[in-house]
């Protein structure tokens, strides 16, 4: 085995034993689809190779990472982390674990703190409840909430957690990199993920070109997006109408002067206008 394949298997060990808080040889058979034997020699030369990483939890059967742990094959930068869950849903489905990203636009990197991740990823997992110090524009120093996470979401923008939020009684978008601290994890869901009706329901958002570009110049935005009959449809999340906007740069308050800079306009905003932020 070269050292290429056998250094995959111990970024891996490591990537869901620092991040999940637990891996055992369930996880390597079904990610790499190698024998149950197979996966505990992974383990087993993991451990001869950092016997300062990892400890065994009979009671979890697994094996998760010790105070003196030290990354040896993965950054240790969350970024990291949510990179891998992104190209990795249908692994999480398939596990029977909570899918932990749904959705997807592009991603510049911001900080997010490994022990806030960590809570973040085991509230998810166990759906609990966490107490936890979030920073915004209206609380910069910071404000107390209890939230119920269910899904991290990628955006063109940032990573965002959707989560209810206990004092506005609501789902709502957190941005990661504004959590402080390390989250309290607390006792079990009150609300489920299926009572988020924004991110349930499904829509689409119709794009033309800006009506006031010549008949030229609209039929090269009509190729350049593959319209079919003038018309471009993306079908998201409501709770992801607005990521969308941003990413194609529409801007539904007011039209640009120049249609040039504009090129797309919404079509069909009277009909998902409830689900927008400035509707």
């Amino acid at each position: 085995m070269n050292e290429q394949h056998i250094e995959s298997r111990f970024w891996f060990i490591e990537m869901h034993a620092y991040w999940q808080g637990l891996v055992n040889s369930r996880h390597i058979t079904e990610y790499f689809h190698v024998s149950r034997t197979q996966a505990q020699k992974y383990i087993a030369e993991y451990q001869r190779l950092h016997p300062l990483n990892l400890s065994y939890n009979p009671s979890l059967k697994g094996f998760f990472t010790t105070t003196d742990f030290a990354c040896c094959y993965i950054s240790g930068d969350a970024n990291e982390y949510l990179e891998w869950l992104h190209t990795q849903t249908d692994f999480t489905t398939k596990t029977n674990s909570t899918p932990l990203t749904n959705a997807s636009l592009n991603l510049p990197k911001r900080s997010v703190k490994p022990d806030v991740m960590r809570a973040l990823t085991q509230a998810i997992q166990l759906r609990r409840r966490l107490e936890v110090d979030y920073v915004s524009l209206k609380s910069p120093n910071g404000e107390g909430r209890i939230i119920q996470p269910h899904v991290f979401v990628k955006t063109g923008l940032r990573w965002y957690l959707r989560a209810f939020d206990e004092k506005h009684q609501q789902f709502r978008d957190f941005v990661l990199s504004r959590f402080n601290g390390a989250p309290e994890v607390l006792e079990g869901e009150t609300v489920s993920p299926c009572n988020d009706k924004a991110w349930q329901t499904v829509i689409d958002l119709k794009f033309v070109a800006d009506l006031r570009l010549s008949p030229e110049q609209k039929r090269v935005i009509e190729q350049d997006y593959q319209m079919t009959n003038g018309e471009l449809t993306v079908t998201t999340r409501a709770a992801l109408a607005q990521y969308v906007l941003q990413e194609m740069q529409v801007n539904i308050k007011f039209l640009d002067e120049y249609p040039e800079a504009q090129q797309l306009v919404l079509a069909n905003k009277k009909d998902i206008q409830t689900w927008l932020f400035n509707g």
